[in-house]
């Protein structure tokens, strides 16, 4: 297993992620709400920042590597999926849209892997629907995370619509990749 910087980052964004759980379990004694919510959106934006960096400079320094490319993604699905959770136990976050985002995620990521043993990944990489979608995101957590005024913005009702607007650009993207390997799976099913 190659280590360089940028799988580095993407290992600190695996290791980040406990931390964000934790604080919302910790006694109020020792962590007030307000102060959880800080480190915990703080924390999340450490996170969400190592995964524009890790890319940027594995390309820069051409430090890409195929173990980079696999351990990327299941950073940010496990990043945004223990985000969910969390919310979703907290009650800031829905069922349906916490199913429809890790549905999504494990489903394209299976379709992916599935694409490429048959030589199709072209087919089903990254579009500009899933950029949206991720950016959607990595705004909305944070904010749903904090869920206190900031510079007189509501973030708590921010994070609500844009966690929203991301389960609509989830459907939307899941819908947007079936349809292009849709000739794959009727070829071969």
């Amino acid at each position: 297993m190659p280590i360089n910087i940028p799988i580095a980052l993407t290992w600190l964004r695996i290791a980040l992620i406990p931390l964000i759980v934790v604080l919302f379990y910790l006694p109020d004694w020792l962590v007030d709400e307000n102060t959880r919510g800080l480190l915990a959106s703080i924390i999340f934006i450490v996170a969400a920042l190592t995964d524009w960096f890790d890319g940027w400079l594995a390309r820069r320094w051409n430090q890409t590597s195929s173990f980079g490319a696999f351990l990327d993604p299941v950073a940010d699905k496990l990043m945004v999926g223990a985000a969910l959770l969390v919310l979703l136990d907290m009650g800031r976050v829905g069922v349906v849209i916490a199913l429809i985002i890790i549905g999504r995620e494990i489903a394209i990521s299976a379709l992916r892997e599935w694409m490429a043993q048959i030589g199709a990944s072209a087919s089903v990489a990254v579009s500009w629907l899933g950029k949206f979608k991720t950016a959607a995101q990595m705004v909305a957590i944070p904010c749903l995370l904090y869920a206190q005024p900031l510079l007189g913005i509501n973030t708590l009702l921010l994070g609500e619509v844009l966690i929203i607007v991301a389960a609509i650009l989830t459907v939307w993207s899941m819908c947007y990749y079936l349809k292009r390997a849709w000739p794959a799976i009727r070829e071969r099913a």
